[in-house]
């Protein structure tokens, strides 16, 4: 039996986006003025944060919602939510 690396295994997972709900907004005022080091960009497993124009941007139909950067970012510098009930990650493999 092949054993699976992390990413084939993350490949595996379905995603239920709710289109015009975003469960993850960034504040970049407060991000700017709050956080030097950007975190984000750091640890997010799923690499939902980047960078663009100076801004970050989260692409949130790719989270895996563990809430690392909840823990990572400065109070209020995110609008951080599971999505609405039938909405979101759908873990396929362990």
């Amino acid at each position: 039996m092949k054993r699976l690396t992390v990413t084939e295994k993350l490949a595996q997972n379905k995603y239920e986006l709710d289109d015009g709900h975003p469960h993850i907004v960034v504040h970049n005022e407060v991000c700017e003025a709050e956080c030097k080091i950007r975190a984000c960009l750091f640890v997010c497993p799923a690499e939902v944060y980047s960078e663009q124009n100076g801004k970050i941007v989260a692409d949130w139909a790719g989270c895996l919602e563990c809430g690392t950067c909840t823990v990572a970012c400065p109070p209020q510098t995110l609008h951080w939510e599971y999505p609405r009930g039938g909405f979101g990650i759908i873990y396929r493999y362990g």
